[in-house]
């Protein structure tokens, strides 16, 4: 539909999606286009996320268990993580991920699997000390990875999950303990710690 001057309207371009903090800061990547296979997370939400594992990132072993683009596991990266694993069983999200790595200049730090998560977390020995979680919404797909990551959070370790706003994720699984809860919109943060050893 044209414009009263007669000229197209432009088109509203969605933005970019950038690296927020550290070596890679301001380091746009790519996603994939609609929601079906990638869900970006918001920049104020991940920024959140982020703040508030801040002094747990550096050097920490992470992973980014429904990888997507790997927006999550890279910030880990560029924060000062020492090594991340992503996971993703859709192969376009997998090409994006090693994309967006190499454009970041984390590759040397990732590890890449083509695969389901359960099956990963199947025979994944872990530990890792921090675990992002951003599956498709309304699936109750939490409910179920949850208790089968217990075993490969290191003592002292943080999950932190997305879902949609009035999720009922469960107060335990296994070892795991939610400590925190914060909404942002439509979208519901929760953290989950393991204890320390004694």
């Amino acid at each position: 539909m044209l414009c009263p001057g007669g000229c197209w309207p432009a088109r509203k371009e969605k933005p970019a999606m950038r690296v927020i903090a550290g070596t890679a800061r301001g380091k746009v990547l790519k996603a994939l286009p609609g929601q079906d296979i990638t869900r970006p997370t918001i920049d104020r939400v991940k920024e959140a996320m982020f703040s508030s594992v801040q002094f747990l990132v550096p050097g920490a072993r992470v992973l980014d268990l429904f990888a997507g683009s790997g927006q999550l596991g890279i910030e880990a990266l560029s924060r000062g993580a020492i090594t991340c694993d992503f996971v993703d069983a859709s192969p376009e999200a997998f090409a994006v991920v090693r994309e967006n790595c190499r454009a970041a200049h984390v590759e040397m730090k990732s590890k890449l699997h083509h695969c389901d998560a359960f099956a990963f977390l199947a025979s994944a020995r872990g530990p890792f000390d921090l675990v992002l979680l951003d599956p498709p919404f309304a699936h109750g797909t939490l409910n179920r990875v949850l208790p089968e990551l217990s075993r490969i959070v290191a003592p002292g370790g943080v999950v932190l999950c997305e879902s949609e706003r009035g999720a009922q994720l469960p107060e335990t699984a296994g070892e795991l303990t939610r400590t925190k809860q914060y909404t942002y919109g439509k979208i519901l943060v929760s953290r989950y710690e393991k204890a320390p050893r004694e």
